[in-house]
């Protein structure tokens, strides 16, 4: 991900010292503390739904879609990616602007998506390390990918060839998976086994994918490219922020282009269902409008209104959001392999911490929110230490 420098450049106020919404136009700071805010929402979000004291007890909107269909939690993965978009015009646009030779910038992209994507597979080799059968796509590893070709595509060309490539990459996508034959399936079968992005997940990565379902990967190939197109869609945000307009007209601009992604989602949804494992386009068009509306509504309450006081938390959060997302999904596995004794033999330390910490004083779904929240507000607090001392961790 995108990150810029600690400090913030001073923000133009109205003479009353709180943001007018339509002021002049201004030089955007440094840092966006509305960007990290939703940064940090979506990051606990994410280390929220991924680590529920038990998978058998968990409220639905805590859940993803069985398959078609949309929950909350299929919202988090897309917005993850739609900010690291928007960052990127930020980023490295002061970059560009200030002098940096492309192939230094190119490098710093290159080396940071490697980075990201080594995580990643590191994340599935933990704890048997076992190369025959290692997933390969992940989240880490469609961050990495998604990073690297949007950051190119923002050195190489401008935002009107960039809007060009999200529609070209969505109304290919759709063409695909609705035209494009399937062995034994045909066309247009957007099953788990039938789809054509599950037909090159096993045709080209064996059994290199995710192993809950072994006929499909909700990180795989094909889903890659509608991916590519939402932070694309980020990158686009990122240049409306960077175009210097007056607050008022920026938030205007993000809540309508918000309202009409949703619906066009909504109506594309009719034809091509709206489905988070495949990553449709329909899919990809409405949650990146929700985006578009989330953004608007932190970047009009931060940065136009001034109503700083409650993004703390998540400042903190985002600021760190990788490290938060690797180490907390590590230290999760690590609490599976770990085992300790008791009367009926040997369990996970996970179990044994939510049975003998959580279980015993509320029924199950709330015992396993409450080990959820438990974990979330552990991490909140290691963040903060390391944020008071000012410790990023950063690729």
């Amino acid at each position: 991900m995108v990150e810029g420098h600690r400090g913030s450049a001073a923000v133009p106020r109205t003479p009353g010292g709180m943001g007018g919404p339509f002021e002049a136009p201004h030089v955007q700071p440094v840092r966006l503390v509305s960007l990290d805010a939703f940064r940090g929402l979506t990051v606990a979000a994410m280390v929220l739904v991924n680590n529920p004291g038990t998978w058998r007890a968990v409220y639905p909107p805590l859940r993803h879609a069985e398959w078609h269909g949309l929950t909350p939690t299929d919202l988090i993965f897309p917005f993850f990616l739609f900010i690291v978009g928007v960052a990127i015009p930020l980023a490295l646009g002061r970059r560009v602007d200030g002098g940096e030779r492309r192939s230094a910038i190119v490098a710093k992209i290159l080396r940071r998506s490697a980075i990201i994507f080594a995580l990643g597979l590191l994340l599935h080799a933990v704890p048997d390390f076992d190369m025959a059968s290692l997933r390969i796509p992940g989240v880490l590893q469609r961050i990495a990918v998604c990073y690297l070709v949007a950051a190119l595509l923002f050195l190489w060309t401008g935002w009107r060839a960039q809007a060009g490539l999200v529609v070209g990459l969505l109304v290919s996508y759709w063409a695909a998976l609705t035209l494009v034959p399937v062995p034994g399936f045909g066309p247009g079968n957007l099953s788990p086994e039938g789809s054509l992005a599950a037909y090159v997940d096993r045709a080209l990565l064996g059994p290199h994918i995710w192993r809950a379902a072994r006929v499909y990967d909700p990180e795989g190939l094909l889903s890659t490219v509608p991916a590519i197109a939402t932070t694309l869609i980020g990158a686009l945000a990122g240049h409306w922020l960077r175009a210097g307009r007056a607050r008022g007209v920026t938030v205007l601009g993000f809540l309508v282009a918000g309202v009409a992604g949703v619906g066009l989602g909504e109506i594309w949804g009719v034809w091509l269902p709206i489905n988070k494992p495949l990553w449709t386009s329909s899919y990809a068009v409405l949650t990146a409008g929700a985006a578009l509306l989330v953004l608007g509504a932190c970047y009009g309450l931060v940065e136009a209104r001034g109503w700083r006081g409650w993004t703390r938390p998540f400042v903190v959060l985002g600021v760190n959001a990788l490290a938060l997302f690797f180490l907390s999904s590590l230290v999760a596995r690590l609490l599976i392999v770990i085992t300790v004794e008791r009367a009926s033999g040997r369990v996970s330390l996970h179990a044994w911490l939510f049975d003998h910490l959580f279980a015993p004083w509320a029924t199950p779904i709330n015992a396993s929110l409450a080990y959820a929240l438990a974990y979330l507000l552990l991490w909140l607090a290691l963040m903060w230490w390391l944020d008071r001392r000012q410790i990023r961790l950063t690729v």
